[in-house]
């Protein structure tokens, strides 16, 4: 098929339809009415002969064939509105999209961002924040800082750094645990890996204790939690040297455990830009890393 003879409009609206599951919503987004839309994408299911959507009283059901299309054109219009930016009021900027988890954009990223902007001027970066979790394609991104343990699918993953976990509470908590045993009357707050006070228990050379403390998503919501006195935070404590440091929360014991480390990744049908090379490079000379590729 000659995609030169399928309408530009058509092909848009079906594909912020089908990201946003609505006719609607993406009217309100491309700013034309929900009639325009369905409009289109009735015209472009005829020129193709295929049905791409099955209407439902509650949104969209996309079928194999819209599945199959959708992440290409969401690369393809994703790549074409930041080449048009590149170029705003006639200077050129490269657009850097950057996931990264919030824990590590707070702890270590941020306050190391202006070094990054001194050395590429040039590079127009661009941040979204995240609890580890995210579609690369769909999301827009050109890379990803992610924890774990480097193995993701269709993923390339350069070590940025470990990240070492320990137990942090306020410290009236810490005052009254002299020894890992102690914890065992506390309340022990719990992240979505659930594992984590099982190694770090085993480490200090114990059973693991139950945790049944509530659970969250976000070290730094656990931090948060903790430094009120309402129970003890297992977290990567170099991520939070500015609240220990400052006795928002204390380490009770120093015993570390190592669940996985911070990496750099990126898809490996994506073809690294100058930025994403520039980004790269300066990371892991921040990180203390040895540039790769």
């Amino acid at each position: 098929m000659d995609v030169s003879q399928l309408p530009l409009n058509a092909l848009r609206a079906f594909e912020a339809s089908a990201r946003l599951g609505s006719f609607t919503r993406a009217g309100l987004e491309l700013r034309v009415t929900q009639t325009a839309i369905s409009h289109q994408v009735k015209a472009l299911e005829e020129s193709l002969g295929l049905t791409l959507f099955k209407r439902l009283p509650r949104g969209l059901a996309l079928t194999d064939e819209a599945h199959a299309l959708l992440p290409v054109l969401t690369d393809a219009f994703r790549r074409m509105s930041a080449t048009l930016s590149q170029f705003e009021q006639g200077n050129f900027r490269e657009i850097l999209t950057i996931g990264v988890v919030g824990t590590f954009a707070i702890g270590w990223l941020l306050p190391r961002l202006n070094a990054f902007r001194a050395r590429h001027p040039h590079v127009d970066l661009r941040l979204k924040t995240n609890n580890n979790r995210a579609d690369m394609l769909l999301d827009g991104l050109d890379v990803f800082i992610r924890f774990g343990d480097g193995a993701w699918h269709a993923t390339e993953a350069v070590r940025l750094m470990e990240a070492p976990f320990a137990p942090v509470c306020s410290a009236p908590v810490a005052a009254r645990l002299t020894r890992p045993q102690d914890l065992a009357g506390e309340e022990l707050l719990r992240s979505y890996r659930q594992d984590e006070w099982a190694v770090w228990f085993r480490a200090a050379g114990m059973e693991p204790l139950p945790a049944r403390g509530f659970m969250f998503d976000s070290s730094r919501a656990l931090v948060e939690t903790a430094a009120r006195g309402d129970g003890i935070a297992l977290v990567p404590v170099a991520m939070f040297a500015r609240e220990i440091g400052e006795g928002r929360v204390a380490r009770p014991f120093d015993i570390e455990v190592s669940i996985g480390a911070y990496w750099l990744t990126w898809l490996k049908s994506r073809e690294e830009t100058p930025a994403m090379r520039a980004f790269r490079l300066w990371i892991l000379e921040e990180a203390g890393g040895t540039p790769q590729r």
